[in-house]
Parts: structure tokens; sequence; C-alpha cells
């Protein structure tokens, strides 16, 4: 070892190490603090994001046309870059002795459907024990981001994974654990950061944490999987995700609902009818290992198509069991009463026989007590499907009419994101 280092990773927050305090306001180099810590205090990161300078960077015209913005220290991923990039790269970290970790997962265009191939994902964290540590083979011009680093670019398919060890948290703070990745795309000039890399089950990656997070790419919280020793994460990269002056744009027409790549966000409707009647229990907190549907109905109700899509989803429940849950999200804020809509919903129950999917609704979908609006669903759609799978959005629907062709669309979509990891286990933390 020639060092070991503790920095500043890429948020919109200066992180300020060892005895040091988090401060999101000021922008000002800290200096060393005894011989172990070397500080970085910019509003962003050593990756590294930044938000705002003293030469205003951010306003800056050469900044507004720029993918992604300002990215400081963004050349760092091209230091000791190799000429051929695989689809899979071995970190130097595996050997490590700690909790062996695979990232996988597909990197898509912008649309969240389409493989994107050729893409280059570089990526850098702590190890063990929290720290970007060195050796002699490290070129020091990037001693910032540590020996443990490196690049993968997607395949024809899109995929890409990475073998590495699971990094600990810079020590002695209440920063989580974080695996640091920037993107280059092939037509894109220049290089840009997406969210961190962090894990579910970090307790140090409390709800407030969670609710700052940008969704760069989509979602970047790990949710691991086990295979005997070894932590599976699958992660799926959607390119242009909330990314600035990305050039591509999504439609506006009938926009409903959050993006494909973005965390299911909790909430807690009245259910009506199915397995927890009676309750406010959440849709993804509950149920939310394997696949969902969250079936949002808002102020132009269609009784006969709603009727035609429960049934489906009652016998997509029933043939995949444990694998699938669906709820019925009804947020018509017009003529608004809980024990008429309580009863309504109960009657619908009993006609169609439901036993498996929920049937739930809220005063409105953009009431905020239930926090429904967090999905940012259209109250003036038909409806809106969510699909999603181990409580991030794998698909999205608006105004689906209930046709034969649009039921086999939802259930290919079931069968296609199944993936080789769908029936592993979650491990237990207490």
């Amino acid at each position: 070892m020639v060092g070991t280092y503790v920095m500043c990773g890429s948020r919109a927050h200066t992180r300020v190490l060892g005895a040091a305090i988090s401060n999101r306001t000021n922008m000002k180099r800290l200096s060393k603090i005894g011989n172990l810590f070397i500080l970085c205090a910019f509003l962003t990161s050593c990756n590294g994001q930044t938000k705002q300078t003293g030469t205003n960077q951010h306003s800056a015209n050469t900044d507004s046309l720029v993918v992604g913005g300002p990215f400081e220290n963004g050349d760092f991923m091209y230091i000791g870059m190799p000429e051929n990039i695989k689809s899979v790269d071995t970190s130097a970290g595996w050997t490590q002795h700690g909790q062996k970790l695979l990232i996988t997962g597909t990197i898509y265009n912008r649309d969240g459907k389409t493989p994107a191939p050729g893409v280059i994902l570089y990526y850098y964290h702590t190890d063990i024990n929290g720290y970007y540590a060195n050796n002699s083979n490290l070129d020091q011009r990037v001693k910032r981001h540590g020996y443990i680093r490196g690049w993968v670019k997607s395949d024809e398919k899109g995929s890409y994974s990475i073998y590495t060890i699971r990094p600990a948290p810079y020590p002695n703070t209440d920063f989580e654990a974080h695996i640091h990745p920037a993107i280059k795309e092939p037509n894109i000039e220049k290089e840009y950061y997406i969210d961190e890399f962090v894990f579910d089950d970090d307790k140090l990656l409390t709800g407030e944490k969670r609710k700052k997070l940008q969704n760069r790419g989509g979602s970047g919280i790990l949710r691991v999987l086990e295979k005997g020793d070894l932590q599976i994460a699958e992660h799926n990269i959607i390119l242009g995700l909330n990314i600035p002056n990305y050039p591509e744009k999504l439609a506006t027409e009938k926009q409903s609902g959050l993006q494909i790549g973005e965390d299911n966000p909790s909430f807690i409707p009245f259910h009506a009818w199915g397995p927890d009647k009676g309750t406010r229990t959440c849709p993804v907190c509950k149920y939310g290992r394997y696949h969902g549907i969250v079936y949002f109905v808002g102020n132009n109700p269609n009784w006969d198509d709603i009727k035609k899509w429960l049934t489906f989803l009652e016998q997509e429940s029933i043939t995949r069991n444990k694998y699938l849950k669906a709820y019925f999200v009804y947020g018509n804020q017009n003529n608004y009463n809980k024990l008429q809509r309580e009863k309504e919903l109960e009657k619908i129950g009993q006609e169609l026989y439901l036993k498996n999917i929920a049937l739930t609704f809220v005063p409105s979908l953009t009431d905020t007590e239930s926090e429904v609006n967090l999905n940012k669903i259209n109250p003036s759609v038909e409806n809106t499907f969510v699909i999603y799978r181990h409580r991030t959005i794998i698909d999205k629907f608006v105004d689906l009419e209930p046709t034969i062709e649009n039921f086999k669309l939802i259930s290919n979509t079931l069968d296609q994101t199944k993936s080789e990891f769908f029936d592993l286990i979650e491990p237990k933390y207490e």
C-alpha cells in the first residue's frame, strides 16, 4: 500500500469526512487533517458533480449545452482505460476478504426498453474499510479514486456485469456505502455521471436520503440477492433519464407516472377488497420482492373496461401465485366520499369473485396524505399501468384498452423480465 485516502463522493452536497461535518452551502477546500485524510470540498464530487462554483460554472454558456451538466474530473475515467473493454469486468477489490458482489444488468436507451450496445460504464469505490486505497500499480493522477476501479462496455444486448467487493462506508461518518459510476455513450461527446450505486439494506441510507436521490440514469439503489456467498444486484441503467441537456426526449403526449428505471414509491391507499382489506398496506413495501402491477384510474373511469382488466389481473395473479401482486388504485376526486367509495369497490370485488388482487382507493391521485402523489399519475387519462420488479419500474402503459393483444403485452412483459436471478432469496438482516 502506498497510501489510503478518504474522498468526497459524487453527490450534490459537500462531503467532509473523518471528524468534519457535511456542509451543503459552502464552496471551499478543506485542509489536510493529519497525514491520513485528504478531503474534498466541492459542492459535488471527486467523481465529480458540480452544481455551483465561484465562477458560476452552472450558469455559464459553456455548461448550458453540455450533456449532464458540469462534471469535474470526469476525464479521470479515461486514465488507464484499456483499449479493448469487455462487457464483464472483475475489479482489483475482488481478492479482498469481504462480501463478494456482482452488479449486472442492461443499459437501455432513453425509452427504457431498447438495449444500448457499446456504452462504457466506469466505476470506482472504497475498499472493505471505507478507504480509496492506493497501491504501487495505480496511476497517481487518479489516486482520489483508489485502485478499485474499472470499466465495462455493454454488449450487443446492452448487458454488463461487474464482479467486485462490497464497499464499506467512509469511516466515522453517516455517509452510506456507495459506488461511483460514470457513462460514456458512443454518440455523445462528453461523459456524464449517474446516481451513485447505494445499497437498499444499508441502515445509513435513510428515508430522507432516498427522497433526495436524483435518479440520474434511473434509481441508483441496489437490492441484493444471495447465491451462496455471492451477493447479486440486478441493476439496469436508462441513458438520459434525468440527465440535463440530453438530446433525446420522450414524447410528452399522455404522460402519466414515473419513468422506467425509477423506483416505485411507497404510498398507503385504503384497501376496500382483497387480502389486506381494511388496512392501508403499502403495495411496494409488503409485496415488492417480485413482480407488481399497479393499475391506476383517476377522474375518467370506464367501468366496463375496468372490470375486464380486473378479471385479467386476477387470472394472472392466480397463475403466477407469489410472483405477482396486482393492485387497482382508484383516485377519482369527483364526488369523493370515503364510505361510498369503499362500498363501491367492495361490490365489484364480490361481483367478479376477486380473491387475489387488491381493490384500493385514495381521495385523488394528487393526494399528499396517502403520498399517492409521488407516483405522478395524470388523473385525466383513462388508466396508467405501472409494472415493477423488485421495487423498480420496468415498464409503463397509458390508456391501455382491455384487448387480447394488450393482455398478451402485459403477460409477455412479465415473462421477459424474470431473469436468471428471479428466484434468488434476499439476505436476512436483524
